[in-house]
């Protein structure tokens, strides 16, 4: 069943991942969710291998495989809502999606708006043509460049940074050109249309194993990734689930197979009361 959303003048569909409810008690109250016994997430399926469209059209990826795994433990019917990841933070707040599972940066600003729940360390890195020719080997080699970044992110607002601090040395400031997701901001440097394009390690690390993109430069501004709540209630149960994952050897498992790196400290909330 797919459904057709329009958020924030962008078109997304919604999947239900299974046909039927399960047949067990929901750990979560339906007044907690925007529909009964389902937990609908969205998604911005632009990042292989953490979350990405395959050949046949269904979502992969680290985090559509927990998304999954969460409803299921929680009881629900797992939905996905593929949408660009500026149109996410409105949409919570406009009951359009019970979770954003895409892998948002924790910040202070955005846990006092949501309810956040860190599960996975992550970084900003750098990716430029194969073999990068332009010897990007450290931040001040990119002034005066060209860079690509998706609209609206934590790794926006990081670029952005980099070309007021390279300014604030005296060297020229970054040409910064958005764009709606990271696939196309990709598909701007295979055209020649940027020179380099902000994303985060472990997609960088996936173009470069491919033979895509180089990675010139990784590990910048590293902070947690997390996931997102409107119901502090559902974020507390997801958190137990999450929980319950790592002393199951579940969480491990999925993010040794994946390369990712885990969160080491505890699956607790942070946000407004």
């Amino acid at each position: 069943m797919r459904r057709l959303l329009l958020a924030a003048a962008l078109a997304a569909f919604a999947t239900p991942a299974f046909a039927q409810t399960p047949a067990c008690t929901p750990r979560v109250a339906d007044s907690e969710l925007i529909k009964p016994r389902t937990l609908v997430m969205s998604i911005n399926p632009t990042l292989r291998p953490l979350q990405y469209v395959d050949a046949q059209g269904q979502l992969q990826g680290l985090r559509f495989e927990l998304g999954v795994e969460i409803a299921r433990r929680l009881c629900l019917t797992p939905e996905w809502v593929r949408i660009e990841f500026s149109a996410m933070i409105p949409g919570l707040a406009a009951r359009r999606w019970d979770m954003i599972n895409t892998g948002t940066f924790y910040t202070e600003e955005r846990a006092r708006i949501m309810q956040m729940l860190r599960y996975e360390n992550q970084a900003i890195a750098i990716s430029a043509a194969r073999g990068n020719p332009l010897n990007i080997r450290s931040v001040d080699d990119l002034a005066g460049r060209t860079i690509g970044v998706e609209l609206g992110g934590f790794e926006e607002a990081r670029t952005r940074q980099i070309s007021t601090e390279l300014q604030a040395k005296g060297l020229r400031p970054l040409n910064i050109r958005t764009f709606d997701n990271f696939a196309v901001a990709f598909q701007a440097l295979r055209a020649g249309q940027v020179e380099a394009v902000t994303n985060v390690d472990a997609v960088a690390a996936e173009y470069d194993q491919r033979g895509e993109f180089s990675r010139v430069l990784n590990g910048l501004y590293p902070s947690p990734a997390s996931l997102n709540f409107r119901s502090r209630v559902l974020a507390n149960e997801v958190a137990k689930v999450m929980t319950e994952m790592r002393a199951d050897g579940w969480y491990d498992r999925l993010f040794d197979r994946y390369g990712a790196s885990k969160w080491t400290g505890a699956f607790e909330i942070v946000g407004p009361n």
